[in-house]
């Protein structure tokens, strides 16, 4: 060296690199930078992660003497650890540069050339200064190049197995380079800290002969990879390079072999392998390539359908690899709901075809018109729809998979390959609906759609068979709705047609065909009597039966389809056997257990029918078959959707009077009082369970009340969303309800588990129910279309039968419209003109109804005069009167009128003896009172006229309230529905005076007329008011109950009692707002009368009302003054 360089020091910063790619191949951990003072010292840069356009950056600086050499070199090298090193890595390039040549850049970065690699020469950017040299020169910043065995042999190893991979030696070279490696595997034993990256060399050079045809060691080097990545924990710096090396021997293995447990392991590899992939780094770049999960999803989608937990679990994998706008996501996320919905077709658990639902939602979502797959996922949507309403009953999901099939069918014209089939789906679902709407054009169009989907599908075509047996089904259905007889015989030759091409009997679906002619035959002997059509029939059934296995759902059908045939020929030649073999079917078909709820329901309300017209034996089992299978068809359903599924059903309105009438007539009353509360008690059972005093529960477990407490408000809160217009977002809703359900029933389940809970939240038996009655009887009138009755529960002993053998059903209803009629009338005439008509209908109350239960508890349970009773009508008792009956006659024997109901007793309304039995358990000892005049003359756009007596009436209401008493005035802008809500919320006794409107089509929508928006029912039955006692309801309809389901009492007054409030008065109709003060102030009088140490007590309200409504008699029409009603304790 000159002696210039004295004194003086070189700056070296090495800012970064571009170009970069390893000759061999092999995806490095890192890139670092070596230079190389002498054949004994070098400096390292740190080592970075190459990006993806083989970018590094570096900007590490070193401080170099030119003294210790007259030239240096500098080497790009790729690592691969980017923890510890074993060796220094594979050499990308290498220059050699004089001291002069590095100080001619003028402190300015250049970038400096490498030899190319595959054509493209890496290049690294670099800036060099010289600076005046210092005690401290920077020599402890260098390192000894390792010169230990291990690293030598790991380094020669490198260096060959890169020749064999660029081509440049034969199989002798990689053997050479993989003994180099396993000496080095040898002198690293597990617990060496190079174990992982030995394993990993040898692996490498064992994979990489694989790659190239020599099939010997890939079994090895996968074994060799799992072994190394068990060494890099997660959090260890080469887990990611690890997960990427044994993914693409996995990759490689199964591109082979073909072995479904490789690409599944591979795909929970780059599952974990891509979120450590950062951004824009070249590991990911080739990670999310082709060749990567790119392959790995193409492989998993290609792979058959598997409903295991391990095929799920995959699914799901790979959708977590193609997030959303990757275009595979949509393939991904069909597969997954194919998986799921195989998985329901196995197992039967309606989660997961709820699921397969919202997946193939937003599959077809994500593919706008033009999509080339958009038609299969709209079919696919279109069957999963279609299977959920034949267990749910949902027409809402019938008529979405009626709008997917029309859209697939436009995209399948005449001439496409599946044209047909699409026919055939399109036919299927509007035969469907034509089941359940009876909706003549549906089945016509439907039989159209057959016909053009057989003569789309030639002789010799697959699905000829089912072109034929669809088209019979539709003209069987036709023929038995409306009698169109030429359909049939075309209908049983089409069958037989079809039968002939499915001459095997294993045929998976020939039992259909079976149930289809059977059909057919059991409709011609209907018609000609002729005992080979019915003979061949259940022949054809039995059949089925013996082709499918026990627990296939199709059994259902079986049953249902045989049961036809006996009943067909009992009909016509009457055999009690055949009457026993047709009930034991129809018990076999709504209890088979993989059959949907909705066709079960069907069947057992079918077998309570026929049992009632033949008198058999087994119609109290057929009735409670109903109740049950109702109870679980609703039992994770909201509100909301428990009325929908209802009125979803021929029959089941009526059912659980029906049933209760059945019990009565077989002499078993108590369990016609349980029938009656079961069925009742539906709509109120959910929002009632959500609800129940925990005190009990606390005083033995206090975490499971508490558990219990939280998911059960996390369900009521749950609710309202579950009624959403949107489809999907409805459907997310019921599914996370349904999720919340499960873990509220298995709360439940573990508290029955304790002592004294066994019975926790079941339905009650006769001995729980009669509770009730312990302040004074409970009157069940029960209309049914069998008898009409009334069961007198009393706080001992047995229940008490009133028949009222003179009405029938029809005899009620009726008097429900003449009170209607009359009501309406009375209200356009004047207050003194005489209210004939109502007295006539209030005498036929008397006489027919209210008279006999008055001789029965005066004359059997000797009640005392003026005593409580609770009055539960059903049906049509529900809208008339009760409490108001009256004879209108003079003594007969002695001087004066005869008493009517209300001289004898006092008398308040109940929706069931559990909401009575409710109120009681939450009655407190102690409450300071609060009470809120909530008032709304001026109610918001749509919600009913101005009431000019409102503001009069609260002023009224405040001025009987004791003094001593916090009251509320809530009126005009300030009556909100959040204003009011908080009212009731927050006090013990509320006065509402309002318009009140009942809603027929949604009952849970009933409301009460506010300044900005309606109080609905829905809105007061989740309301939380644990303190609440008593509300006045002076509002229009307060009280009136669901047309719809005629056995449920869903009305204001009593979402009011539900809501917590134990005592409300409501009215039964309309009533005048400014006639409405005379009552209100004649109740307040009573009510406050005489207080027993000041306490305002509820419990006296039925006695006020009472009161009252005698006292207004001059100043209030009769109408008028009946109408009000109490309900509650």
């Amino acid at each position: 060296m000159t002696s210039s360089w004295e004194g003086q020091s070189i700056r070296l910063e090495v800012v970064g690199g571009k170009k970069i790619s390893v000759p061999s191949g092999r995806m490095p951990a890192g890139i670092y930078v070596s230079v190389n003072v002498n054949s004994k010292k070098c400096w390292k840069s740190a080592v970075r992660v190459l990006s993806s356009d083989s970018f590094v950056v570096w900007g590490d600086t070193v401080t170099l003497s030119p003294d210790v050499s007259p030239r240096l070199s500098v080497e790009i090298r790729a690592s691969f650890e980017l923890g510890r090193m074993l060796g220094r890595g594979e050499l990308v390039g290498k220059l050699e540069i004089s001291w002069e040549g590095l100080l001619d850049r003028d402190d300015e970065p250049f970038d400096l050339s490498f030899p190319p690699i595959r054509g493209v020469c890496p290049c690294l950017t670099l800036k060099v200064a010289s600076v005046t040299a210092c005690a401290n020169d920077g020599s402890r910043l260098f390192e000894s190049i390792d010169d230990c065995r291990i690293a030598r042999d790991t380094d020669v190893g490198r260096i060959r197995l890169s020749e064999y991979i660029r081509g440049k030696g034969g199989v002798h070279i990689l053997d050479d380079a993989m003994n180099y490696f396993e000496l080095v595997l040898d002198q690293c034993p597990v617990d060496h800290p190079d174990h992982a990256a030995a394993l990993t060399n040898l692996a490498w050079a064992r994979l990489q002969g694989y790659i190239h045809k020599d099939l010997r060691g890939i079994y090895i080097a996968t074994s060799l990879l799992c072994d190394a990545l068990a060494l890099r924990p997660r959090g260890h710096p080469d887990r990611p390079i690890s997960l990427y090396y044994l993914t693409e021997a996995l990759i490689w293995r199964y591109s082979y072999h073909a072995t479904t447990v490789d690409i599944f392991k591979s795909a929970q590899l780059c599952y974990e392998l891509l979120p450590l992939c950062s951004e824009d780094t070249y590991l990911r770049n080739i990670v999310i390539g082709k060749n990567g999960v790119d392959y790995v999803i193409r492989a998993c989608n290609n792979l058959p359908v598997d409903a295991s937990d391990e095929g799920i679990c995959l699914r799901r994998l790979v959708l977590g690899l193609c997030p959303l706008g990757n275009q595979h996501n949509p393939g991904a996320l069909d597969k997954l709901a194919k998986t799921i919905k195989a998985r329901f077709q196995q197992c039967g658990s309606f989660d997961d075809l709820d699921q397969n639902i919202q997946f193939g939602r937003e599959v077809v979502s994500m593919c706008p018109e033009g999509y080339p797959n958009r038609v299969t996922y709209l079919i696919n949507l279109a069957v999963s729809l279609c299977r959920r309403f034949d267990h749910r009953g949902n027409f809402h999901d019938l008529d979405e998979a009626i709008s997917l099939y029309e859209e697939a069918l436009s995209l399948r014209p005449v001439g496409h390959e599946y044209h047909d089939a699409s026919l055939d789906g399109l036919g299927r679902a509007l035969l469907a609906r034509f089941n359940e709407c009876s909706d003549i054009d549906d089945i016509n169009r439907a039989t159209g759609l057959f016909r053009k989907a057989l003569a789309s599908c030639p002789p010799g075509r697959p699905n000829r068979d089912t072109r034929l047996n669809n088209l019979a089904a539709a003209l069987i259905t036709r023929h038995d709705k409306l009698h169109a007889s030429d359909d049939l015989d075309e209908a049983i030759d089409l069958c037989r047609k079809s039968l002939l091409l499915l001459k095997q009997d294993e045929h998976p679906e020939r039992h259909k065909n079976l149930f289809n002619l059977s059909m057919a035959l059991c409709s011609r002997f209907a018609q000609t009597r002729k005992n080979e059509d019915i003979e061949e029939a259940i022949g054809l059934c039995q059949h089925s039966l013996v082709a499918l296995p026990p627990l296939h759902p199709d059994r259902y059908f079986s049953y249902k389809w045989l049961k036809d045939a006996y009943l067909s020929r009992y009909r016509i030649l009457p055999n009690a056997v055949d009457l026993s073999l047709a009930v034991g079917n129809f018990r076999l078909a709504s209890k088979h257990p993989t059959q949907g709820f909705p066709e079960r329901i069907k069947e057992a309300i079918q077998w309570a029918r026929q049992s009632e017209v033949y008198e058999h034996e087994s119609a109290l089992e057929a009735y409670q078959t109903c109740l049950d299978l109702f109870d679980n068809h609703v039992a994770r359903s909201s509100i909301i959707l428990r009325r929908n599924a209802a009125t979803a059903f021929d029959g089941a309105q009526s059912l659980p009077i029906n049933a209760a009438s059945c019990a009565i007539r077989r002499n078993d009353l108590q369990r016609g009082v349980e029938f009656e509360e079961q069925g009742r008690d539906q709509q109120w059972s959910l929002a009632s369970r959500l609800k129940t005093p925990l005190d009990d529960l606390k005083s033995v477990n206090i975490p499971l009340a508490d558990k219990l407490s939280e998911l059960s408000k996390c369900l009521s809160d749950a609710q309202n969303s579950t009624g959403s217009t949107d489809r999907a977002v409805a459907d997310r809703a019921a599914m996370a309800y349904k999720r919340l359900t499960v873990q509220w029933e298995a709360v439940v389940a573990e508290i029955r588990n304790l002592q004294g809970f066994s019975r926790f939240l079941l339905p009650p038996s006769y001995e729980d129910l009669q509770v009730a009655a312990r302040r004074g009887p409970v009157i069940i009138l029960i209309a049914s279309e069998y008898s009409c009755n009334a069961i007198i529960v009393s706080a001992s002993g047995q229940p008490h039968h009133v028949p009222f053998p003179s009405l029938t059903l029809t005899d009620l209803e009726m008097l429900k419209k003449h009170f209607a009629s009359v009501i309406r009338d009375s209200a356009r005439i004047g207050s003194k003109e005489p209210r004939t008509a109502l007295i006539v209908l209030l005498r036929t109350i008397w006489d027919e109804v209210m008279l006999p239960i008055v001789n029965v508890l005066q004359r059997d349970l000797k009640l005392p005069s003026r005593s409580r009773i609770w009055l539960c009508p059903t049906a049509a008792f529900t809208s008339i009167p009760l409490h108001a009956a009256h004879p209108f006659r003079m003594n007969a024997d002695r001087p004066g009128r005869e008493p009517c109901l209300e001289d004898f007793y006092i008398c308040t309304y109940i929706p069931t003896l559990s909401a009575l039995i409710r109120a009681r358990r939450t009655m407190t000892t102690h409450v300071t009172p609060s009470f809120a005049a909530i008032g709304q003359d001026r109610p918001g756009a749509g919600q009913g006229t101005a009431l000019a007596a409102v503001d009069s009436e609260l002023e009224l209401v405040h001025k009987h309230v004791p003094p001593g008493v916090k009251f509320t005035h809530l009126s005009g802008d300030k009556a909100t529905q959040t204003g009011a809500l908080e009212a009731l919320r927050s006090n013990t006794w509320v006065h509402l005076a309002c318009h009140g409107k009942q809603d027929s089509e949604h009952p849970s929508n009933s409301r009460f007329a506010m300044r900005n928006k309606p109080l609905t029912l829905l809105d007061i039955m989740e309301n939380d008011a644990p303190q609440a006692e008593f509300a006045f309801l002076s509002a229009c309809h307060a009280s009136y109950g669901d047309e719809k389901i005629p056995d449920e009492v869903i009305h204001l007054a009593a979402g009011m009692q539900f809501s917590g409030f134990k005592s409300v008065i409501g009215t039964l109709w309309e009533v005048d707002d400014a006639i409405a003060k005379h009552v209100v102030e004649g109740f307040y009088e009573n009510m406050f009368k005489n207080l027993d140490q000041g306490v305002m007590d509820y419990t006296k309200a039925a006695w006020a009302l009472n009161k009252a409504t005698y006292a207004v008699k001059k100043k209030v029409p009769l109408e008028q003054r009946v109408g009000y009603i109490h309900i509650g304790l």
